[in-house]
């Protein structure tokens, strides 16, 4: 049994890891469909409260930077975060010690965290988003010649993101209550046969 829970908390730390790069590669994303889509739609003064934009509702691209901006920063933290299940060796170790439930404990809490934030944050640009006024943007868009763009890809991908962080901290959560089940059981054991050789 313990073979297995061996194999199986190696696989959650590097699911760890590549969770975390995908909430990276995610925050890299977001803001290029409103680049491309709505960066020319905007004046140079558009971070201005008062500038006049050309289409209604594009000042989202901006509205976006700072909390894009944070989403990167925290992604790096998070990554930070399940690097230190490798500093522990809680990917290889046979019997789990406090630095071990440290680990797990600091990366599951901030990811859920990161997913609960992302979720909230991401929720709330794309309501901004789906405010422009496309009409007016599409006829912008076809008399300068430029991209249009009214997907949301980007805000809905972001619930792809959160399904794989939250599984990850999950499981690994359910990975050590099922370690420290094995660690139990093997004390009982020894107690027992140590009973019986006496």
């Amino acid at each position: 049994m313990y073979k297995k829970q061996l194999t199986w908390q190696k696989i959650l730390c590097f699911a760890a890891l590549a969770a975390c790069a995908v909430a990276f590669l995610y925050a890299l994303g977001l803001s290029t469909d409103l680049y491309d889509g709505l960066f020319y739609a905007l004046p140079e003064e558009a971070k201005l409260a008062t500038a006049k934009v050309n289409v209604p509702g594009a000042e989202v691209y901006y509205n976006i930077q700072p909390f894009n901006k944070q989403l990167l920063n925290n992604s790096i933290l998070l990554l930070l975060a399940a690097c230190l299940l490798f500093v522990t060796n809680t990917h290889v170790r046979r019997r789990y010690y406090i630095g071990n439930a440290v680990s797990t404990a600091l990366f599951s809490g901030a990811g859920l965290v990161f997913a609960f934030w992302m979720h909230q944050q991401v929720e709330h640009f794309k309501a901004q988003f789906l405010q422009i006024d496309f009409e007016a943007y599409q006829k912008y868009a076809t008399r300068r010649r430029k991209e249009y763009i009214d997907s949301t890809f980007w805000f809905d991908a972001h619930y792809a993101v959160l399904a794989v962080l939250v599984l990850v901290c999950v499981l690994l959560i359910a990975n050590y209550v099922w370690k420290l089940s094995l660690m139990k059981a093997e004390k009982k054991l020894i107690e027992e046969g140590r009973g019986v050789a006496k």
